[in-house]
């Protein structure tokens, strides 16, 4: 692992005041950089992060982008939601001006072993159970990445013996230079943000830097079953490999009613598949891709099968939110792409009424109509892509222009019937209606919420206040 990196002095632009541009600001002049954040927002939108920002050195420059301030720079790390093609990073780019993103800035200063994870589907609840199951094992953990907090504001937690595993995007490794896992996993590939990477190739080249600097010590694993991705396999770390349907020659897969570890020819079983609580053929994908995870870095199989046993899943990723007068209430916001919301369906025998809509990515959702004919009695269209899905689904299930999330909701209370699901998958980003997709299950959530308090009668839910809207 590198040993850090002399900031002092150097002037460094973050551009973007999400929570991993705060972190970073702040990340950097506490090192003595001299710190300009700078965010297209006004100081009111930002929020309480603009006095932490102050109070910590940074310069603020707010209400739009400076090209001149961009070409004054010794570095610039945006913020994953901006695009590397954008023209004032172009512009700081042909002058020679550094430009990283924040995984490889916070590389310079990691300690212990790191455990990175990409792909289009999965990361959340595979990176939150292989750090789950290493923690199981006695392992001192740290979860970071693109799954809350950011790996540069774990860098101060970790130790020489910290094992950190962290959610990686498409959008943190396309701005990489030296950054290096010592076990990378690449779940999946399906077509998602091609709003931002334009092609399929472009944006699996973008996730498959995840190997680029791994050498001969590190270990790769990816999923045998999927052709998008087996195409990246890297020649130079140690290969591993994990199958939900064939034996691999090195990694994880399925055996029966079992999960085997093969490494060298030799075999170790490390838990049943009925040891899984999580609903669905993708999350043994999921454990098995963790469980792999887990063992390279030297997890015992009673940990791994223990920690799987007593994970309790992902906020927003299929969450069982309640049962009311027989119908099941799902939250999978997190559900962004059409492959997630296919999976999401896949995971119930049918009678589901599902939620679906939000930003478009780029997507084509005329894959969703057999799902859609096979398991679906209704589908509620919300937000900014209801007229191209209603297009590229019509005909395949019941259609109803619900608009908000909320009148959805209320529409799914009166249609459903004991035994069906309500199911929130949207198959597309939320940023037109919600801050993100967390605060989309939130606000889902909190509805559902309301529906229970008012299940005795027949009322629809109230309308949801305006801390549930910004919250």
């Amino acid at each position: 692992m590198p040993g850090g990196m002399d900031l002092r002095g150097k002037r460094v632009l973050v551009v973007g005041l999400a929570r991993t541009g705060v972190a970073t600001s702040i990340f950097c002049a506490a090192r003595g950089a001299r710190v300009t954040a700078s965010d297209s927002r006004g100081e009111s939108e930002i929020g309480e992060a603009v006095a932490k920002l102050k109070q910590a050195g940074v310069t603020l420059e707010l209400g739009g982008h400076r090209e001149e301030t961009f070409l004054e720079q010794d570095l610039i790390v945006p913020s994953p939601g901006v695009p590397p093609d954008q023209a004032r990073l172009e512009a700081a780019r042909a002058k020679g001006i550094t430009i990283w993103s924040e995984i490889e800035l916070a590389y310079r200063f990691v300690r212990g072993r790191l455990i990175g994870i990409t792909g289009s589907n999965g990361k959340t609840t595979t990176t939150s159970l292989a750090e789950h199951i290493l923690k199981t094992a006695g392992m001192p953990t740290i979860l970071a990445g693109n799954i809350g907090a950011p790996l540069i504001g774990c860098v101060d937690q970790m130790r020489d013996d910290t094992s950190t595993v962290a959610e990686l995007s498409s959008f943190q490794l396309e701005l990489i230079d030296t950054f290096r896992p010592n076990i990378g996993v690449f779940l999946n590939l399906t077509p998602d943000h091609l709003d931002r990477h334009h092609t399929m190739e472009a944006y699996g080249r973008a996730k498959a830097r995840l190997f680029e600097n791994q050498t001969g010590e590190d270990a790769a694993a990816l999923n045998a079953d999927d052709a998008a991705t087996t195409v990246y396999a890297p020649s130079l770390p140690r290969l591993y490999w994990f199958s939900r349907k064939k034996r691999v020659a090195q990694g994880a897969y399925v055996r029966g009613e079992e999960i085997v570890f093969r490494e060298d020819g030799r075999e170790e079983i490390l838990l049943k598949l009925e040891d899984i609580p999580l609903a669905g053929a993708h999350n043994v994908e999921n454990v098995l891709a963790a469980a792999a995870a887990a063992r390279l870095a030297g997890a015992p199989a009673r940990a791994i099968a223990k920690g799987v046993r007593s994970f309790a899943g992902v906020e927003h990723r299929l969450e069982f939110v309640a049962e009311i007068r027989g119908v099941r209430y799902y939250n999978d916001s997190k559900a962004t792409n059409v492959d997630a919301t296919e999976k999401a369906l896949e995971a119930f025998p049918g009678r589901i009424l599902i939620i679906l809509g939000g930003r478009d990515k780029g997507s084509d959702y005329t894959a969703l109509q057999k799902p859609l004919r096979e398991k679906a009695i209704l589908a509620l269209l919300i937000g900014a892509a209801a007229d191209k899905i209603e297009n590229q689904i019509s005909g395949s299930v019941a259609l109803e222009r619900a608009e908000t999330l909320e009148r959805a909701v209320e529409t799914a209370w009166h249609a459903a019937r004991p035994g069906d699901v309500v199911l929130l998958a949207p198959a597309c980003a939320s940023f037109d209606q919600f801050q993100n997709y967390e605060h989309r299950g939130r606000v889902f959530k909190d509805l559902v919420g309301q529906l229970e308090k008012q299940s005795a009668g027949a009322t629809s839910p109230k309308r949801v206040s305006e801390s549930a809207k910004t919250s």
